[in-house]
């Protein structure tokens, strides 16, 4: 959803990047803050399993680039992975598999560009996950959560106020070190000029991840991702959309997620498991059908994701399903792109999610521009809730529409990012909701145990 920035009174509007539109794609540019920063974005780790993890990074322009990496207490066993030659067509991203790795290894590595090593004002490391089944309690664990993020480009931008602001958010993510940031949509905002070919979606990548406050964020965890509207192409995009397969490969090009795509589902849904939390990372444009649609029938999931997130909940055994959505899910309030507006679909999930007695439902959604905790009491006794954080750097504003679902003073219509804190003995898990504004000062916590 895209809010018209003349609604919203923002604090500030600087234009961090040079205008790339007047440069050659993806070139460096020559003045201004960007031309302190070094000459590649990120680099950023993907979700750790036990014996691998993937590592992105963009050079500026064309490039020979390698990793090495090594255990922290052994630097004697560093690994050099093979140089890899970037590309114009991939907008010079890069990703590099490391692996085989060991469990439960805190690993350091260096970034080498063009025969010299990456200067850079972070250590840069990654720890693999422990395998702790059958042996120890879960490990305690942190993720982090926001949806929403806009960086203002003057050539590109509606005309009027900028909507993006408040960049300090990236840097009080950061201080509270995450094991995992979750991005849970509108994460670049496409703009007119974007979304109809390739160079537009590969631009607007470039320049979302050229933002000198994002990258000690992207440096210093894992990160995961889907995607929304934002990502996938126009305001409101549905499975009309032309463009999709392109819009798929390009997040798939900038995003480390384990995988792309899932058995007999079309679309870029996946799943990973970090101890004792599986997420589920859904896809909530590639199967849209509007919820006013006369000759169609509406649906937000489709069938088939549908039918696999059913069967994929039903088979974990994970004490926590984190289930991140771009739509809010539990909101009973019919409005914008709500899943309350396609009502047929919401309540066949429900009806499955009761009948097949899963429990530790909890959905992570976006989108709506204000942050709010709902949730709904099953008749035995079992919770599903939804947690919805937004927005991390477009404007806010405070939801109009009723939501009965809605635990009170929980709602939030600043700028802001949430943490979920997972501890406690197996079988007795607790998960630890704080919101938090755009400088990490506390609005509210909410504390669920495991059921």
């Amino acid at each position: 959803m895209y809010l018209n920035s003349g609604m919203i009174d923002l604090d500030r509007s600087p234009d961090h990047l040079c205008d790339m539109s007047r440069l050659l794609p993806f070139a460096l540019c020559l003045a201004g803050p960007l031309a302190a920063q070094p000459l590649i974005n990120g680099p950023m780790a993907g979700p750790p399993d036990l014996m691998e993890i993937t590592i992105w990074m963009q050079c500026h322009e064309g490039c020979s680039a390698w990793l090495t990496y090594w255990p922290v207490n052994e630097p004697k066993r560093a690994v050099t992975t093979e140089p890899q030659r970037s590309s114009a067509d991939r907008a010079h991203s890069l990703d590099f598999r490391l692996g085989p790795l060991q469990p439960a290894t805190e690993y350091r590595y260096t970034v080498s560009v063009d025969g010299a090593k990456v200067s850079l004002p972070d250590t840069l490391s990654f720890k693999t996950q422990s395998l702790w089944k059958f042996r120890t309690d879960p490990p305690p664990f942190k993720l982090a959560l926001g949806s929403c993020t806009y960086v203002n480009e003057t050539a590109y931008d509606r005309p009027g106020r900028s909507y993006g602001g408040g960049y300090e958010i990236f840097d009080a993510i950061a201080v509270q070190r995450p094991d995992i940031m979750l991005w849970l949509g509108d994460n670049i905002y496409l703009r007119e000029p974007d979304w109809g070919s390739r160079s537009g979606f590969l631009h607007r990548y470039t320049h979302t991840r050229s933002t000198p406050e994002l990258q000690r964020l992207l440096r210093s965890t894992s990160h995961a991702a889907i995607w929304d509207d934002h990502d996938f192409g126009p305001n409101d995009g549905d499975a009309s959309f032309v463009g999709a397969a392109m819009a798929r490969e390009v997040f798939d090009m900038f995003w480390p997620n384990p995988t792309n795509g899932v058995p007999g589902v079309e679309g870029n849904t996946t799943m990973f498991s970090y101890y004792d939390a599986d997420l589920f990372l859904l896809d909530d444009r590639t199967f849209r059908v509007p919820g006013d649609a006369k000759t169609s029938e509406p649906a937000i999931l489709g069938e088939a994701q549908l039918d696999w997130l059913v069967r994929a909940l039903k088979y974990s055994d994970a004490s926590f399903k984190l289930v991140a959505l771009g739509t809010q899910f539990l909101n009973t309030g019919a409005v914008y792109e709500i899943h309350s507006t396609v009502p047929k679909e919401r309540a066949e999930l429900l009806r499955r999610i009761e009948e097949e007695g899963i429990r530790g439902v909890v959905f992570l959604t976006g989108d709506r521009h204000f942050t709010e905790l709902s949730a709904l009491k099953l008749k035995d006794g079992r919770t599903i809730y939804d947690l919805t954080t937004s927005p991390i750097t477009a404007g806010p504003y405070a939801p109009k529409e009723t939501n009965d679902l809605r635990v009170e003073g929980t709602v939030v219509d600043q700028r802001n990012f949430s943490t979920l804190e997972f501890a406690g003995a197996k079988g007795a898990r607790t998960m630890l909701i704080r919101v938090f504004d755009s400088t990490g000062d506390l609005l509210w916590e909410r504390s669920i145990p495991q059921e």
